[in-house]
């Protein structure tokens, strides 16, 4: 049968119609299908409302997030030097275990240490890659490119994850050339273990770093930028001596500075950040930011936490400030403590967070899914997941950390899978950034055989983040979500031995902000008008 919105001048088209539908179905897999059967159907218009009257379900939303470090080969490339063809072979199998077990989002790292998993007329590209930083992949291919393609072609979002401030990692390698440790010394401080760091007091880093978001925000369809826990570094890089940034502290002080030195770094990581916020959503407001801070912001808040790291002082990190302030689109404070520990409990650290979060953005956790093994750490991990299924219910998430387990215990992947993420899921919507409603696609349906193959499209398909098939069985409806490049879908007329029969479908739209199209529930009954030859 072949659908179309509008039934002006039926008679004159009718021909056309149905060479362009055969047309469509060619794109329905690599084999063509003929449809046996076509027929215009008049479709009876109904609003969201009105089919969730009849049980249509409400697709589930919820945020189900991977970390995948490049940093020492942690994740991904798995080890330096490999082949272009060996690096996207590894990406796709991660990227393809994620979307089978209906994960829904990869945050990747894409500069590790002031250098680019990426084309940059700005930084070098990784020592991470190919074992020698500046040196591009040989076949030549831009990885986060790749990844967003791939990521995007699974319905699964793909967020940047950067390190704002790390200029060398320890397993870094050599530092050349092209290193901004070489090309501009006077941004950065070498620390006593090993680490060279951007001084986030100097105003030429903080352009720097900024400029390198940008960049990625402006060239690159990315669906967030993600920064994590290192803004000034841990004492521990420098021996538990503080950080030395003395020429830009009597730069500030000889310019009229009044703050003193420990509020004058928290204003520079401040003014950072709400920089790259505001900029990120004047350039393309669709494209979320997150960071991932330390998991409590300091001691005694909640008032549990009687002693341990305070980030406020030591890495002069306000998370409580951007999250008070709003400029972040999702918090995800790392809460890497069992539920049970009644100094840094999960769900009570989860609780704190979620009270400042006066603005009412995503607050999505960090999870160490990886610190208990066995059936004691699968348990954990699945608690967790429930804990902010409850708490969070407006728009329940978590962040995991990192995919090595879900690879490396297919009983923990299983576990999660068949558990709190058995029902594929969207990433809940951004209402502060843009809640109007697409417009709907517009579809197509011929059957064949025993299956009704479905095509759609949207005037705006550079808009679109993923699509929601509903079809119903007798009187149950289910659904399938769908990555932006797909266009169709195959449906069996009937199941279970012809005991459940298809009786209607609905197809709806998915912009960027997470917004979902209306759309009408189409009534399916096979009929006997055939083509003829």
């Amino acid at each position: 049968m072949i659908l179309k919105k509008s039934c002006f001048y039926q008679k004159i088209i009718t021909a056309f119609l149905i060479v362009f539908f055969m047309l469509l179905l060619t794109n329905c897999s690599k084999k063509v299908y003929t449809p046996t059967v076509v027929k215009r159907v008049a479709v009876k218009k109904t609003t969201n409302t009105e089919i969730k009257k009849r049980n249509a379900p409400a697709t589930e939303r919820e945020f189900r997030a991977v970390w995948i470090a490049s940093v020492a080969n942690i994740n991904w490339p798995s080890k330096r030097g490999l082949s272009t063809e060996e690096q996207q072979k590894e990406a796709i199998e991660l990227l393809d275990l994620l979307h089978q077990n209906n994960f829904n989002t990869v945050i990747l790292q894409v500069r590790p240490q002031a250098d680019a998993m990426y084309k940059s007329d700005l930084e070098p590209w990784s020592y991470y890659l190919t074992g020698t930083q500046g040196k591009a992949p040989s076949p030549y291919y831009d990885p986060l490119e790749f990844w967003i393609y791939e990521a995007h072609k699974r319905g699964l979002e793909l967020h940047a994850w950067l390190n704002p401030y790390r200029a060398h990692h320890t397993a870094g390698g050599e530092i050349t050339e092209a290193s901004i440790v070489h090309k501009n010394p006077k941004l950065v401080a070498k620390l006593e273990t090993g680490f060279w760091w951007l001084d986030p007091g100097n105003k030429k880093t903080q352009e720097h770093s900024y400029k390198i978001v940008m960049d990625i925000v402006q060239r690159y369809n990315v669906d967030g930028i993600h920064f994590d826990d290192y803004f000034y570094p841990y004492p521990s890089y420098n021996n538990n001596k503080d950080f030395p940034d003395d020429k830009s502290w009597k730069n500030y002080l000889n310019s009229g500075g009044q703050l003193k030195r420990d509020d004058w770094r928290r204003d520079n990581v401040n003014t950072f950040i709400e920089k790259v916020y505001t900029n990120i959503k004047k350039a393309k407001p669709s494209v979320k930011f997150g960071i991932s801070p330390f998991g409590f912001w300091r001691p005694n808040y909640p008032a549990s936490v009687t002693a341990g790291f305070d980030q406020y002082s030591e890495l002069y990190a306000d998370a409580k400030l951007w999250l008070n302030k709003g400029w972040i689109d999702y918090l995800t404070p790392q809460l890497y403590w069992p539920i049970n520990r009644t100094d840094v409990s999960f769900p009570v650290l989860l609780n704190w967070w979620n009270q400042e979060n006066t603005h009412k953005r995503h607050l999505w956790p960090g999870m160490s899914i990886g610190r208990i093994k066995g059936d004691e750490g699968i348990d954990e991990v699945i608690n967790q997941i429930m804990i902010t299924k409850g708490m969070l219910s407006k728009s329940p998430g978590a962040v995991h950390w990192s995919i090595a387990p879900l690879i490396e215990s297919p009983k923990l992947m299983e576990a999660i899978a068949n558990g709190p993420y058995k029902k594929q899921a969207l990433v809940p919507g951004s209402p502060w950034l843009h809640n109007s409603k697409p417009e709907k696609p517009t579809l197509a349906y011929a059957f064949k055989n025993d299956s009704l193959f479905i095509n759609w499209s949207s005037k705006n398909s550079d808009k679109v983040a993923n699509w929601v098939v509903r079809y119903k069985y007798n009187n149950k409806w289910d659904y399938s979500i769908h990555g932006r490049f797909t266009n169709s879908h195959k449906l069996p007329l009937t199941l279970n031995d012809s005991k459940k029969v298809l009786k209607a479908i609905a197809i709806s739209v998915i912009d960027k902000f997470g917004n979902e199209s209306l759309f009408e529930e189409i009534p399916i009954a096979k009929v006997s008008t055939r083509i003829k030859d």
